[in-house]
C-alpha cells in the first residue's frame, strides 16, 4: 500500500494507508504508516496536510524519529509556522547525532531562522557546514548574509553559486537577488572568467540554448585574444541546440586563424552539412579539413563520419578507405580500434578473404583489449574452418568461449566447437596470448548482511514503508562504516522486492561491470538472479508459449527494452515492458480482439505482454529467423528488408555483424546473449 501511495498519490492510496495507520495506532507499524502519509503529502507539496500525520507518527517513531522530525519541521516552515519549525529543527543535531539528515536539517533550520528574523544565527550555523559544497546550503547562506545586513558577503556567495553551479535549481533562484545586490558598496564586479565558466558549464551540461546566449553576451567583452574561441563555442552550442542556420552564419564569420581553430570550424560546418543530409557538402568540407589539419582530432572525428556516410550509401570501398585512413592516421586514438574493425569487416563482405584474415589478426594484435576482439576471434576461426584448418579454428573458438564466456560470440563459438571433428588436435597460437586474461579478482563472494548494524536495521524499517531512497542511503552509510561485500546485492534485493527490477539491474551492472566475461560460478546466485530477473513470469510464459516464442528470449528482449519497468516511456513514446508504440498497441489489440482498448493499458504488464509477444511473433513470421525479427523490432521492418537485400550472407550471424546501425547490431547481440544466460540460470522454461 505504501509503495502504491508513494508512486501514484491517489485519494484511494491515501485512504488505504491511513486506514492501516489507524488500525495499528498503538504499534510501530502505525507510526511508519503515518510517516509514509506525511511524506507523500510533502511530495505533493501539500505541507498543511503533512503536519497531522507526521505529528501522529512522533510518539512511536523510534529509530525513524529523525525522518519524522525533519519533514515535520519542513512542513511547519513551508506553512509559515516558524516558531514550531524552529522548535522542531533547533534540537535536531543534539537529538539525532548519528542521523544522515543533519545537514539537511541545518539547511531547513537556517531557512526558518532567516524567516524568523534570526539571520545571524543561520549564518553562524551554516558557515561551519559548507564542505562538501551544496547548492541548497549556499543559497540559504547567501540569503542569510543578505538578511543580516552583510550584502557584500551575500553577493560573493550567491555570485559563486550562480556562476559555478549553473545547472542547479538554486542557481536559477539567484538572478534577481544578484541584480538587486550588484550596486551595493564593496561588491566586486563579475569577471569575464566567471561568466565564461558559467557558459562552459551550461554547455557541458547540455543546456545549449542558454549556453549560446551566455557566449553571445560575452562577445562584446572578449577582445581579440578570446573573441574567436567564444564565437566558436557559441556556434557549437547553437549547433547542438538545433539552431543550425545561426550556427552556420557564425562559423562562416570566423576568420582564418590557427590550424586547430580552422579545423574545429570546418568540422562544425561539416556536421551541419551532415545534419542537413548534404553528404556531398560534408565530404567537400572534409577534404578541406584533411588538407589544412592532417593531424587534428577534428579530422579523426570527420573521418569516422565519412566512413559511416559511405557505409550507409553502400559505397563500401570508400567506406573502407575512410575507416582505414582514420586508423592509420590516428592508430592510438579512441576511434582507431572501431575503424580498423569496420575496414576489416567490410573487406570480408567485399569478398577479400586475405585482407579480412590479416585484418582480424591485426585487430587481436593491435587492440587486444578492444570491444571488437570477440568478433575478430570468432570470425578468424570461421575463416580458418572454411580454409580447412580445424586446429586453428578450434583454438580461436576456444579462446572466445573461455575469455568471453557469456558474450554473444562466446555461445556461438561453443556451437561451432561442437560441430568440429573431435580428432582435430589442439594447437597453440602465440597471437592468442595477446588477449588479456580475466582479472583474477573477478570472482565475487557475497558477505552476510550485518543485521546487528543499526543503520541496516533502520534501512529495513524504511524499506517496510517503501521509502526506498532513504533505505538505500542508510545502507550506503552502513557499508562505509564497516567491511564486507554486501551493499550491492542487498541494495539490489531491496529494489527487486519493491518491484524496481530496473534499479536492481543497474546497481549490479555498476558493481560488476565485467559480469558477461565470467562463468556462472564466479558470481553468487543472488547476483545473477537480480541481473536476470523473472518478474511477471506467469503471464510472460503464457503469452510467449501461445505465440510459440521462447520465454527466455522474450525475457531477454524485455530486459533490453525496459529492464522490466512497466512504467517505462521512451523518447519515441514507446510504452511499458516491451516498449510498444501506442499505434502498434492499438493495431495488435484489434488482432487480439481486446475490447475498449486504450493506450494507457500498455502500462499494465499483462496487456503489454499479450500485445508485445503477438507483435514480435508477427516479426518472426515475416522474417523467419529471430535475428532478423529482433533487428526489425528495433529498427523497423523496412530497414531489415533493405539490409537483407544487400548481398548474400553466410548465415544470420553474418547478417547481424553487418547491420550498419551500431545501436541495432548491439541490441540484437545483447538479446541473444541475454537469452542464453537465462537458459543457463534457470534451465528449461
Amino acid at each position: 500500500m505504501a509503495r502504491q501511495l508513494l508512486q501514484d498519490r491517489t485519494p484511494a492510496g491515501y485512504a488505504g494507508v491511513e486506514a492501516f495507520a489507524r488500525r495499528h495506532g498503538k504499534e510501530d507499524a502505525g507510526a511508519l504508516a503515518w510517516l509514509v502519509i506525511g511524506y507523500a503529502h510533502i511530495l505533493d507539496h501539500d505541507y498543511v496536510r503533512a503536519i497531522d500525520p507526521l505529528n501522529r507518527a512522533k510518539p512511536r517513531a523510534g529509530d525513524l524519529g529523525d525522518y519524522v522530525d525533519f519533514y515535520l519541521g519542513t512542513a511547519y516552515y513551508q506553512t509559515g509556522r516558524l516558531a514550531e519549525a524552529v522548535a522542531t529543527l533547533g534540537a535536531f543535531e543534539k537529538t539525532y547525532p548519528e542521523s544522515l539528515l543533519i545537514r539537511d536539517a541545518h539547511v531547513a533550520y537556517a531557512n526558518a531562522l532567516v524567516a524568523d528574523g534570526r539571520a545571524p544565527e543561520a549564518v553562524e550555523l551554516l558557515e561551519g557546514d559548507r564542505q562538501p559544497v551544496r547548492a541548497d546550503l549556499e543559497l540559504v547562506l547567501g540569503r542569510g548574509y543578505e538578511a543580516a545586513g552583510q550584502p557584500a558577503k551575500a553577493w560573493a556567495i550567491l555570485r559563486n553559486l550562480y556562476y559555478t553551479m549553473p545547472l542547479s535549481w538554486e542557481a536559477s533562484q539567484t538572478e534577481g537577488e544578484l541584480k538587486k545586490l550588484a550596486g551595493t558598496p564593496e561588491t566586486q564586479p563579475v569577471s569575464f572568467a566567471e561568466r565564461k565558466t558559467r557558459a562552459d558549464l551550461l554547455a557541458k551540461g547540455r543546456q545549449y540554448n542558454e549556453a549560446a546566449n551566455e557566449y553571445r553576451d560575452l562577445l562584446g567583452e572578449a577582445g581579440a585574444e578570446n573573441g574567436l574561441a567564444i564565437r566558436m563555442a557559441m556556434a557549437e552550442a547553437l549547433r547542438h541546440a538545433g539552431r543550425d542556420k545561426e550556427a552556420k552564419k557564425e562559423l562562416e564569420a570566423i576568420p582564418e586563424s590557427t590550424p586547430e581553430m580552422t579545423a574545429e570550424r570546418l568540422f562544425n560546418l561539416g556536421e551541419i552539412a551532415r545534419g542537413a543530409n548534404d553528404d556531398d557538402g560534408f565530404l567537400r568540407i572534409m577534404d578541406q579539413l584533411r588538407q589544412t589539419a592532417p593531424t587534428s582530432s577534428w579530422l579523426e572525428q570527420a573521418l569516422l563520419s565519412a566512413g559511416n556516410i559511405y557505409l550507409l550509401r553502400r559505397d563500401y570501398d570508400r567506406a573502407i578507405d575512410s575507416y582505414r585512413e582514420l586508423q592509420q592516421r590516428f592508430p592510438n586514438g579512441g576511434r582507431a580500434s572501431y575503424a580498423h574493425w569496420k575496414a576489416t569487416w567490410l573487406s570480408l563482405r567485399q569478398g577479400r578473404r586475405a585482407d579480412a584474415e590479416k585484418g582480424f589478426e591485426e585487430q587481436i594484435e593491435l587492440y587486444p583489449s578492444s570491444g571488437e576482439v570477440p568478433a575478430a576471434l570468432y570470425w578468424r576461426a570461421r575463416l580458418a574452418e572454411e580454409d580447412g584448418e580445424p586446429a586453428k579454428a578450434r583454438a580461436y573458438y576456444q579462446k572466445v568461449s573461455d575469455r568471453f564466456r557469456n558474450y554473444y560470440y562466446g555461445e556461438l563459438a561453443r556451437e561451432q566447437i561442437a560441430k568440429l571433428k573431435s580428432d582435430s588436435d589442439a594447437e597453440h597460437f602465440a597471437l592468442l596470448d595477446h588477449v588479456p586474461p580475466i582479472d583474477a579478482s573477478a570472482k565475487v563472494t557475497e558477505d552476510a548482511l550485518p543485521t546487528d548494524n543499526l543503520r541496516v536495521q533502520k534501512a529495513q524499517l524504511l524499506e517496510n514503508g517503501a521509502l526506498l531512497d532513504f533505505a538505500v542511503r542508510e545502507l550506503r552509510a552502513a557499508a562505509s562504516e564497516g567491511n564486507g561485500n554486501w551493499l550491492a546485492p542487498e541494495t539490489a534485493r531491496l529494489y527487486a522486492d519493491a518491484g524496481r527490477y530496473d534499479m536492481a539491474i543497474e546497481v549490479l551492472k555498476r558493481a560488476v561491470p565485467s559480469y558477461f566475461a565470467v562463468d556462472l560460478p564466479s558470481l553468487p546466485r543472488s547476483y545473477w538472479e537480480a541481473l536476470f530477473p523473472k518478474p511477471y513470469w506467469i503471464d510472460l510464459k503464457r503469452f510467449s508459449s501461445s505465440n510459440a516464442l521462447d520465454p527466455y528470449l522474450v525475457a531477454a528482449l524485455i530486459r533490453q527494452e525496459s529492464e522490466f519497468n512497466p512504467s517505462a516511456v521512451s523518447r519515441a513514446n514507446a510504452v511499458g515492458l516491451m516498449q510498444l508504440l501506442p499505434k502498434v498497441g492499438k493495431s495488435v489489440a484489434k488482432q487480439e480482439k481486446l475490447k475498449h482498448f486504450s493506450s494507457t493499458q500498455l502500462f499494465t504488464p499483462g496487456i503489454n505482454l499479450q500485445l508485445g509477444t503477438r507483435y514480435f511473433r508477427g516479426m518472426v513470421d515475416k522474417f523467419g529467423a529471430f535475428e532478423y525479427a529482433l533487428a526489425a523490432y528495433n529498427a523497423g521492418s523496412d530497414r531489415v528488408q533493405d539490409w537483407l537485400g544487400q548481398g548474400k550472407y553466410r548465415d544470420a550471424q553474418e547478417f547481424v555483424e553487418s547491420i550498419p546501425f551500431t545501436e541495432t547490431r548491439e541490441y540484437v547481440q545483447a538479446i541473444l546473449r541475454n537469452a542464453n544466460v537465462y537458459r543457463q540460470l534457470y534451465g528449461a522454461p
